[in-house]
């Protein structure tokens, strides 16, 4: 048996590497992700008291501190019995939405995309956001760079910070937007679904258009037939704040919906010796290792698995944007690379959703910030859509409000046995065209990167 080790992997957040084994025949016997890094969030948390977590946990992760901030008010809304206001509700969606514009434009034109944007085979040390603005100009650079800001902004103005803000509370937020922020954040939400929708123009372009990728991302080696999972509203539409989880199957069939409180009846978390990740499954069909099968339990997570779990967009260019994704790939689609389009599709969606809501004056600007905590029930679970997939925060209290058990389940941990059958099935792809240098095997990367991948978040 021959290593093929790919080490260390680039553009992404954490640390990590790939290693491929082939056997004497030339075929891929095994491809794993292997996270070296363990963190080790869930066990320090213990015997803290509960209401530090929202700032604890946003440390796990300096690339998406706003949803495990937001997952983790929504648990402690539960522990202290404290439903949130509407306008407080309303508050965390603005800033939520404004975390979705910024990390998704991140992923796009910093990380993942520039793979697409400038080639698989463009030099590495020009594959980056230097290479973006060589080849696309001052001015693209400029609105990239703004619109970025723009979601930072949203964040900052609400939590003090773009970076690990301090807002939440148990049953609301500590703070709010005047009438002249909104106005500002109504300007920026307008620009930014005129932003998403050159970001569309300019992916269906240069990508769709390119020879090799709108060969590759409709081509077996970059496709996984698998479960998807995503939060959905009850017309079964995305919901990035809140919903139930709905699980459909590779043919797009529903298989399973429950409350993200009930996870644990259909979500196991499998161990494997070569990462400190876990591979979590659907218990409904259980967990058969890394095959890619209809009797396996692996699913996906992120805005192809959101896609495939849900039966349209909520806004009418991302629905009419949508419907285009649909005629192309099909719905459901289990295309790996297509990830990259649905992601900007969401970035569209947000801005509009984003738009919506902050013209809603009335809800912005009338009502309370903060429900009055009540008696500590002990326990609560709070889920949010990330940028890269659904987040579980799931908690025990005791009756002096420490911490007693802690369970996040991240997205790329969701993710962990997708990424790696998909790894394996571009390492195939590789080897079969006499590609073993790892130096040369970026189209591994290729598939990894579709799925913006968090290791710092997937070894918590």
């Amino acid at each position: 048996m021959t290593l093929i080790e790919i080490n260390p992997i680039t553009r992404l957040e954490g640390h990590g590497n790939i290693k491929i084994f082939k056997d004497g025949n030339g075929k891929v016997e095994a491809a794993y992700l292997q996270i070296p890094e363990l963190r080790a969030f869930e066990r320090f948390c213990m015997d803290r008291q509960c209401e530090l977590m929202p700032q604890l946990t946003s440390r796990i992760c300096g690339v998406c501190p706003v949803p495990h901030h937001l997952a983790s008010i929504k648990a402690l809304d539960r522990v202290f019995d404290a439903p949130p206001t509407a306008r407080a509700v309303a508050m965390r969606k603005l800033m939520h939405f404004g975390y979705m514009i910024e990390d998704h434009l991140l992923h796009f034109y910093f990380l993942g995309g520039p793979d697409l944007l400038l080639g698989p085979d463009c030099p590495p040390e020009k594959r980056n956001i230097v290479g973006i603005i060589e080849q696309y100009g001052k001015d693209v650079a400029t609105e990239i760079m703004k619109h970025r800001r723009f979601g930072q902004d949203i964040i900052r103005m609400l939590g003090g910070k773009a970076i690990h803000p301090a807002f939440g509370i148990p049953g609301g937020v500590s703070n709010s937007l005047t009438e002249d922020q909104l106005d500002g954040v109504e300007e920026m939400a307008r620009s930014c679904v005129e932003f998403a929708q050159f970001s569309l123009s300019l992916y269906k372009e240069k990508i769709m258009g390119d020879e090799f990728f709108s060969r590759a991302v409709v081509s077996d080696e970059y496709s996984l037939d698998c479960y998807n999972m995503g939060l959905v509203n009850k017309k079964n539409g995305p919901d990035y704040y809140d919903g139930d989880i709905r699980i459909t199957d590779a043919d797009g069939k529903e298989v399973v919906r429950f409350h993200p409180s009930e996870y644990l009846d259909h979500i196991g978390e499998a161990v494997e010796r070569f990462s400190y990740m876990k591979f979590p499954f659907y218990k409904g069909i259980g967990w058969k290792g890394l095959v890619e099968s209809k009797d396996n339990g692996i699913y996906r997570v992120g805005p192809l698995g959101r896609y495939n779990a849900s039966n349209g967009y909520s806004t009418p260019l991302a629905q009419k944007e949508g419907k285009e994704l649909e005629r192309a790939f099909g719905r459901p689609c289990n295309m790996t690379l297509a990830y990259h389009w649905v992601r900007l599709t969401e970035v569209l969606n947000v801005s509009e959703e984003l738009l919506d809501l902050v013209r809603n004056r009335k809800l912005m600007l009338d009502g309370g910030l903060r429900t009055p905590v009540g008696k500590i029930t002990g326990h609560g679970v709070g889920c949010i859509e990330a940028a890269r997939g659904t987040l579980i925060h799931d908690y025990e209290v005791d009756g002096n409000g420490l911490m007693k058990d802690v369970n996040l389940i991240v997205p790329t941990t969701h993710n962990a046995a997708a990424i790696s059958l998909s790894i394996a099935k571009a390492a195939q792809r590789e080897i079969d065209n006499g590609i073993e240098e790892t130096d040369r095997m970026n189209r591994v990367e290729v598939a990894l990167r579709a799925y913006d991948p968090c290791f710092g978040c997937a070894t918590h």
